[in-house]
């Protein structure tokens, strides 16, 4: 999931003279004030239609000079007011065609949050004295997206919680390795910056979030995609630990959640620093923020492992009891594929074709694979060749490993299954501008929408898809708040530690409902892919 388009929210209702006779107690700032204390100062959000909402709320300082490549620092107190009513820079990226993301961004200072607060008092559904709080990761490869992709306020209003959307150092800037940055790093293992801001974005969540009406110690993190795998890693992070209760993770595990390797990482990392003419990270912190993202685009960004931060490889973490038991809510999508094929091929006016099936097929998955996947995946059983390769590519990259991380976590504490299975849902918004009549189906990133408003458009749902999203918040909602995921008359969502192999099939009412599913593993042809290399 890529970019947003900025959000305008209300006029403010508090004045700057309120600010100078006193500042507002966490009860004052949960019963409606737009004018808050932060541990660093004071910050005017604005009311909207439904709540309060603050944008561009400093949580470290920025990343630039000699701060390039270093971990995140605390936010420098400020004095006076400052004003949180405009979404922030975006960190350094490339276009896209995301609504809102046609023009690159080079902008580095860019580690700030939005915070959204339901309308009301602090009162919340279940009596406490303070909401439950989810912190949003959004997606993108980790190269692109910015918090504000989604704009959750209505979804803050229904369930009751408080919401927080995060920008973290993305591409070179957040996940550079190199011998230079292992030296000055304190553990030896360089490259997981824009993961240390997402830890740094919690801590300060778990520091001021009361003062907004939010409870720290009902943190709920939660992402899509790369936002999805960060939550997942996160989870296997010893330096995470008792900055959040639960996790939610959307299509996020997919190669196994797996980091990279110091070694290649840092092998990557001097390869690039060549192609930028450089020998050294002083070099490299020269060069403009232009330039490092203009050489970024052939090398592989993510997390690295052996550090503090990450000493195993997440599944590995489950598997030895040494990632937090917390509970988790996992799924992906019943069609995840087909946006990347079309991607690949149709978007390109280049559909594949019968004779390019089969050596796509091997090319992707290797020959040995790829002859099984030819057999498992005929011609025959699909519309077109695209769409052929799409259902095999998005089963072994995110169907599969979803149901894996599910087996992986099951023994150290709830977990929860679904799968968004809406095969008549309407293209997210960066699909429907590219004015096309592909069949995506439940494709990658398209439950989103029923969720928030992505990139800030209200998504044209029908009248059966908007009861859906209404009960998709109900479920999210109930597990933000601390239950296991349930609706209003629906069956609650399985925890495969009693009910196995089981998963919740998110359908509209016209294609029976959301239903149990017991069949989902044979569907995506599993067996297949969890031999599969997934990396």
């Amino acid at each position: 999931m890529l970019g947003s388009m900025a959000l305008r929210g209300l006029a403010a209702g508090a004045t700057l003279l309120a600010a100078v006779v006193a500042a507002p107690t966490p009860a004052q700032a949960a019963g409606g004030s737009t004018l808050v204390r932060t541990d660093a100062g004071r910050i005017q959000g604005e009311v909207t239609s439904e709540g309060r909402q603050f944008l561009g709320v400093p949580y470290a300082q920025p990343p630039v000079g000699d701060l390039r490549w270093k971990a995140p620092r605390p936010v420098r107190p400020w004095q006076g007011v400052r004003q949180a009513t405009e979404f922030p820079n975006r960190c350094v990226q490339t276009s896209s065609w995301d609504p809102g993301y046609e023009q690159p961004s080079y902008t580095e200072d860019c580690l700030y949050l939005n915070a959204y607060v339901p309308e009301g008092s602090a009162a919340v559904p279940d009596g406490t004295a303070q909401r439950p709080v989810m912190v949003w990761l959004h997606g993108g490869g980790l190269t692109a997206g910015a918090g504000e992709d989604v704009v959750p306020d209505t979804f803050a209003r229904q369930t009751g919680a408080v919401v927080v959307t995060v920008n973290y150092r993305l591409g070179a800037m957040g996940f550079l390795a190199t011998d230079d940055l292992d030296r000055e790093a304190r553990d030896g293992v360089s490259g997981n910056y824009g993961m240390l801001d997402q830890q740094a974005a919690l801590r300060w969540v778990r520091a001021n979030i009361g003062r907004f009406g939010g409870d720290p110690a009902r943190v709920t993190i939660a992402g899509e995609s790369a936002g999805g795998r960060s939550v997942c890693t996160q989870m296997a992070s010893p330096t995470a630990r008792g900055l959040y209760r639960a996790g939610i993770v959307q299509s996020g595990a997919y190669g196994d959640c797996a980091a990279r390797t110091q070694r290649d990482a840092d092998t990557s990392g001097a390869a690039f620093a060549r192609q930028l003419g450089c020998s050294d990270v002083a070099c490299l912190r020269g060069k403009p923020a232009q330039e490092i993202l203009q050489a970024q685009g052939r090398y592989d960004w993510g997390p690295v492992v052996g550090g503090d931060f990450l000493p195993l490889q997440p599944f590995e973490a489950f598997r030895k009891g040494a990632a937090a038991r917390v509970p988790v809510l996992n799924g992906a999508n019943k069609d995840e594929g087909t946006m990347f094929a079309f991607g690949q091929f149709d978007a390109n006016g280049t559909p594949l074709t019968a004779e390019q099936y089969p050596g796509v097929l091997t090319s992707v998955f290797g020959p040995e694979q790829g002859e099984r996947a030819l057999r498992r995946y005929p011609l025959s059983g699909h519309p077109s060749p695209t769409l052929a390769y799409g259902t095999a590519f998005g089963d072994f990259l995110m169907a599969c490993p979803a149901l894996r991380l599910g087996e992986e976590l099951k023994g150290r504490g709830p977990v929860y299954s679904y799968e968004f299975a809406d095969r008549t849902s309407p293209p997210f918004a960066s699909l429907r501008n590219l004015d096309t009549d592909f069949p995506f189906g439940a494709t990658h990133v398209n439950e989103v929408q029923y969720l928030f408003k992505h990139f800030g458009l209200r998504t044209p749902l029908n009248a059966e898809q908007k009861v859906l999203a209404r009960r998709m918040v109900q479920y999210w909602g109930s597990f933000i708040r601390g239950g296991a995921p349930r609706a209003d008359g629906q069956p609650p969502m399985p925890d495969q530690r009693t009910q196995d192999g089981l998963v919740l099939s998110l359908k509209t009412a016209s294609a029976g409902g959301n239903t149990l599913s017991g069949t989902v593993h044979r569907e995506h042809r599993c067996d297949l892919w969890d031999s599969a290399p997934t990396e």
